[in-house]
């Protein structure tokens, strides 16, 4: 019974531990719940129970003893697919019998503690090249790919930084906006840059929650009401501070 009572408790830690890093890597709640349930069945749980937000899980474990339920909170949350890939490969496994509780265990651990993002010079590279093509997408001038590409880099940059400094997102998002409205604006007026609207518009598309928002509508068609709601609250937010930093600056043109 004591051994049977401690597989129970080291399987919900498994599936818990699953759970938190896909939630806070930045998948879609319906998949956090599916892989949890998925793995506990793997071990035997015929009845699981899963109720997933952004900031919080909630999982419980049905057998003949009294059902036991843990919370656990999440409170940071990135985009990180890789983990998410990784930990999908070990409950893929999992299901197929492959591998023990405590390996599986391990194996999760391990990738919790895993720094798998790119360096921060990668993250600027794609950030100041992203800026530029979007420039060029959205009929900019060629002239203009240049002060796209840097503005998209510094906005980035900025939102690393003041996010490391008082760690509140949308703040980081709304000084990045500003920083980027007001040099595409000194840009265009010393004629280093001609159409200001592209400039920005290119420039602002690395801080653009697209992956939120895909979350949210993805949330919304699965039936996860609050989660949806909650994401698309999240990404409004973030749309609403980088239109604000903009907004201030043709304000005070």
């Amino acid at each position: 019974m004591t051994q049977q009572k401690l597989d129970k408790y080291e399987i919900m830690d498994v599936s818990l531990l699953a759970g938190k890093i896909m939630l806070e890597s930045g998948a879609e709640t319906y998949r956090v719940e599916d892989t949890m349930m998925r793995i506990a069945a793997s071990y035997g749980i015929k009845k699981s129970h899963s109720y997933v937000t952004p900031t919080g899980i909630m999982f419980s474990l049905e057998t003949k003893e009294p059902t036991k339920t843990k919370l656990i909170r999440i409170s940071e949350r990135t985009t990180d697919l890789k983990k998410v890939t990784m930990v999908n490969s070990v409950s893929r496994t999992i299901s197929q019998g492959n591998i023990s509780l405590e390996e599986a265990y391990e194996m999760l651990q391990e990738i919790e503690a895993t720094n798998v993002a790119f360096p921060l010079w990668v993250q600027l590279a794609a950030a100041s090249i992203s800026s530029g093509c979007f420039l060029i997408m959205f009929q900019g001038l060629w002239t203009d790919f240049i002060p796209a590409m840097f503005l998209g880099g510094l906005g980035f940059l900025t939102v690393v930084y003041f996010h490391r400094l008082i760690p509140i997102r949308f703040f980081a998002e709304f000084t990045a906006s500003l920083v980027i409205g007001l040099l595409s604006a000194l840009l265009v007026a010393s004629g280093l840059g001609t159409q200001i609207d592209k400039i920005i518009i290119g420039s602002v598309m690395p801080l653009v929650p697209g992956l939120s928002i895909t979350n949210a509508v993805r949330d919304l068609m699965a039936g996860h009401l609050l989660s949806g709601l909650s994401k698309g609250a999240e990404a409004f937010l973030t749309a609403f501070a980088i239109g604000a930093g903009i907004a201030i600056v043709f304000t005070l043109l």
